[in-house]
């Protein structure tokens, strides 16, 4: 083929690209991505400005096509779906925060509905977009309302996974799930999960290692430090408990956003949890509690 034949071919391709490109409709959109697509295989080592141009738009429209497909997937519920159709995204983009965030939403509604086959692979990615906010890597906080929300949502869902194997860092995620402007920062529910996190995890260590350490030992200075350790994790863990009964009374206007969990009987256990651990810390008395639940959310967090 003559170098005059070869020019024209590329000209051809490139105008009907441009053209198509033009037009915000989809299957102008269409045309140009096949042009362009055809431009690249039979120009693309060409290294010109078109080469390049057309590469771009071959690349973006491709990545927007799955994104397109993982967010029907995802409203289908199919949740399988999701992942294939993310894996593909990752592996060329693995900082995307939209699909990390999406992959994470489909793992948790899958494990939601009693499917635990995508859990451990969940986790992975929940971890890496809470990665990419606190490294500030994040601009974008799609498909999140916004930042804090992203950071609550991405926290709650990392609580939940890890609360029954590691409940000691299920309890920083669960405190980051309810800090201000979050979607859980009045949530009952989370409240109760962070308590009962606190209790299983450090509260409950360093439990069993201040009696080991000092059971039927005389009083020191260093007794006296690590006993207002262990008093302050039992304070948080008060604190939470309290935080979750205010919120699900029935009497408050927050009452109206309790999930469903919060039943009658369900509230009634948490609040005998609540008194149990109260007790263990004030001699055996329940003196105070009434008026801790009363006044507790007009208080910062422990």
């Amino acid at each position: 083929m003559t170098s005059d034949r070869l020019d024209a071919n590329k000209d051809t391709l490139y105008s009907l690209f441009s053209e198509n490109r033009k037009s915000p409709g989809p299957a102008q959109q269409r045309r140009a991505y096949e042009a362009a697509k055809e431009y690249v295989r039979r120009f693309g080592d060409e290294k010109d400005v078109y080469s390049k141009e057309t590469k771009k738009f071959v690349n973006e429209y491709e990545k927007g096509a799955l994104e397109y497909q993982l967010v029907n997937a995802f409203n289908a519920k199919d949740y399988a779906k999701s992942f294939e159709v993310g894996r593909t995204v990752l592996k060329s983009n693995p900082d995307s925060f939209f699909v990390l965030g999406l992959l994470a939403e489909s793992g948790y509604e899958n494990a939601l509905s009693g499917n635990a086959s995508l859990n451990d692979e969940t986790i992975g990615y929940i971890r890496h977009a809470i990665e990419l906010i606190e490294g500030g890597k994040v601009t974008d906080p799609q498909p999140f309302k916004g930042m804090e929300a992203a950071d609550g949502v991405l926290n709650l869902e990392l609580g939940w996974f890890i609360r029954d194997k590691s409940p000691a860092e299920a309890a920083i995620a669960f405190t980051k799930a309810v800090q201000a402007k979050s979607p859980y920062e009045h949530d009952p529910l989370t409240y109760y999960r962070l308590a009962v996190a606190i209790l299983k995890g450090p509260l409950s260590q360093a439990s069993v290692e201040y009696n080991e350490k000092y059971g039927g030992k005389r009083a020191s200075a260093e007794q006296q430090a690590d006993f207002d350790k262990l008093n302050h994790l039992a304070t948080r863990s008060i604190d939470a408990f309290a935080r979750s009964i205010a919120l699900s009374d029935p009497q408050l206007p927050t009452a109206s956003t309790a999930p469903s969990q919060f039943t009658p009987e369900f509230r009634a256990k948490v609040l005998a949890q609540l008194t149990d651990l109260y007790k263990n810390f004030h001699n055996g008395s329940d003196a105070g509690l009434t008026e801790l639940i009363a006044g507790v959310l007009t208080k910062p967090l422990p």
